[in-house]
């Protein structure tokens, strides 16, 4: 299955460099609005409700204007990976010459952007309906060198007018057009969305991995994992994830004496489950994908006419995220519920209660499953769907609101409980593994190396913290 969210995460990574296409197509759309006779938004006239005034006649009081009144954002800040994303594409969307950017400023900003000039935005404070407008403007003031701004030095946060100075950098100076369409797009959701979609893809890989390792230290059936049933289901995810578990079990595995015919859902359906997150993830990927290359702005110069519409509603994008929130779930559950397998001992192998080599002297695992069910509930709440919780603002003129990032921003927060709940998966398998010895490579080898066996009762924090880092890394 193609993953096209990978393929734009690559494109993020790479320099920017607009093409003669590109700077011409720029500069002929500026060169339309600037022979524009009627009135435009945010040129000529105001913003949002106040597009009924006449706007600043210097272009960059209107500019300046425009993103000083939006840097009101609260609460920690995007990473700096989904952060360049953000800035990236809005960049791309610019250069697509529908905007009437100035090019020379376009140029400049990605100069910043080469050189690794990376704002410090605040994550919260979007309703992602006239684009991401809030944690835009915090970037567009620390390009500019405001002294109100942060900017990123390795996991420092610096003054950006500093950080530019020393990067050799000079400050972007906003006019009303280019300001308007730096900030009027749906990137911080975008980009937040996309990372996102790159963790969660992850996570169904370790989870399909996880379950191979469970069926084969309990000798599972492994007939539920067969190429037939796949192929008769006609569910692509569900066939490729049950390749996955296939290719990770032993090639001569059969169903041992002590195993019942048929396991309980969370082995049994596992293929059925996480292949549906897959598919969801290829359909939503599409939709995420086609976003990164359209133009989000407002308005738009297309075929040498100007027009005002909403491109910058953020609908895609927060749709998008509230299947990822509902897939996040999927996958936690299934961890979850396999945990639970692991240290019954009616189902696990007919190893002790907890894992643990002493019951009743000791408690093994059992507060490692408690925190991972706090984790799962905590999970539920976040997953409330974003875009039912919309506020009519703006004079009512933002009077239906996607809330994208908020919806976005709370599945990295998901997802940060999915890793937990790895972990706390990991950490059972990896003791199963130490009770009952059983060859390890890859992952299972340096998860055994990493953590050792739970003898007695000792904290276990740090060691589900590292073994969620060894199966789901976080991204630099």
């Amino acid at each position: 299955m193609t993953d096209r969210v990978e393929e734009v995460l690559a494109r993020a990574a790479a320099p920017i460099e607009a093409s003669p296409d590109e700077l011409r197509a720029m500069a002929d759309s500026r060169a339309v609005l600037t022979a524009a006779t009627t009135e435009v938004y945010g040129t000529t006239r105001g913003f949002g409700p106040l597009a009924a005034y006449p706007a600043d006649p210097d272009p960059r009081r209107q500019g300046l204007g425009l993103v000083s009144h939006l840097a009101v954002g609260q609460g920690e800040p995007l990473s700096p990976g989904v952060t360049r994303t953000m800035v990236w594409l809005r960049l791309r969307s610019m250069a697509l010459g529908h905007s009437a950017v100035d090019p020379a400023l376009w140029v400049a900003l990605a100069d910043q952007w080469n050189a690794g000039f990376t704002p410090v935005v605040p994550r919260e404070g979007s309703l992602s309906a006239s684009g991401d407008l809030v944690p835009l403007a915090h970037a567009a003031l620390a390009a500019g060198g405001s002294g109100t701004e942060l900017a990123w030095h390795d996991d420092a946060q610096v003054r950006a007018a500093g950080r530019l100075r020393a990067l050799g950098l000079s400050p972007v100076v906003w006019e009303a057009r280019t300001a308007l369409a730096f900030v009027n797009g749906s990137s911080a959701s975008l980009a937040q969305a996309l990372h996102n979609h790159r963790t969660l893809r992850a996570s169904v890989r370790l989870a399909a991995a996880a379950t191979a390792r469970i069926v084969t230290l309990l000798g599972a059936d492994p007939a539920p994992y067969g190429e037939p049933l796949s192929r008769v289901r006609n569910q692509p995810g569900q066939r490729s994830v049950a390749a996955w578990i296939r290719a990770a079990l032993p090639p001569d595995g059969v169903r041992a004496d002590s195993r019942p015919l048929q396991e309980r859902y969370s082995l049994r359906c596992a293929p059925q489950v996480l292949g549906a997150v897959l598919d969801q993830l290829d359909a939503q990927g599409t939709i995420l994908s086609r976003e990164a290359d359209g133009c989000t702005d407002n308005p738009v110069i297309v075929d040498g006419d100007v027009h005002h519409g909403g491109n910058f509603h953020a609908a895609p994008v927060a749709l998008a995220t509230e299947a990822h929130a509902v897939c996040a779930h999927q996958v936690a559950l299934l961890m979850e519920r396999q945990l639970a397998l692991l240290i019954d001992p009616t189902v696990n192998g007919g190893l002790p209660p907890m894992l643990t080599p002493a019951p009743g002297a000791a408690s093994g695992l059992a507060g490692v499953q408690i925190a991972a069910a706090s984790h799962l509930a905590r999970l539920r709440q976040l997953a409330h769907p974003a875009s039912t919780t919309t506020i009519p603002v703006n004079l009512e003129n933002q009077d239906h609101t996607p809330l994208a990032l908020n919806g976005a921003n709370a599945v990295a927060d998901m997802l940060e409980r999915v890793r937990w709940i790895a972990g706390s998966l990991l950490v059972a398998v990896n003791q199963h593994t130490h009770l009952r010895p059983a060859a390890t490579t890859g992952l299972w080898a340096r998860l055994r190396a990493a953590i050792g066996p739970l003898d007695g009762d000792r904290p276990l924090a740090a060691a589900v913290r590292d073994a969620a880092a060894l199966g789901l890394p976080e991204e630099g």
